[in-house]
């Protein structure tokens, strides 16, 4: 899906990483939510709250999820599954634009 429709977006940014990474969250008329964001080169750790999907819309990253002790490669048009209550770590190769679906 390239466009979301009836939909709210939440005017104030979120700002992570001195801005090196950011994203506007949308909320759907069920009350589900998106962030949709870019990630500039450099490795990252977030913690989650509920589980999430990550869809990598460009770009190329490592990921290492919770219990792994491997980094796995992501492209853009690619996606991976992060449980809730948990933290993973990114190593973002070259500028990502993400999708991110709170499950």
């Amino acid at each position: 899906m390239s466009e979301f429709n009836n939909v709210t977006v939440v005017r104030e940014a979120n700002i992570y990483f001195n801005g090196a990474v950011t994203s506007r969250t949308i909320v759907f008329a069920d009350g589900s939510k998106k962030t949709l964001g870019i990630m500039m080169p450099g490795e990252y750790t977030f913690n989650t709250g509920a589980p999430e999907l990550m869809e990598i819309l460009s770009g190329e990253l490592e990921v290492q999820l919770p219990g792994s002790s491997d980094w796995a490669t992501v492209q853009g048009g690619e996606s991976f599954q992060v449980p809730g209550n948990s933290s993973f770590t990114m190593k973002v190769k070259t500028v990502s634009d993400y999708c991110c679906s709170f499950l």
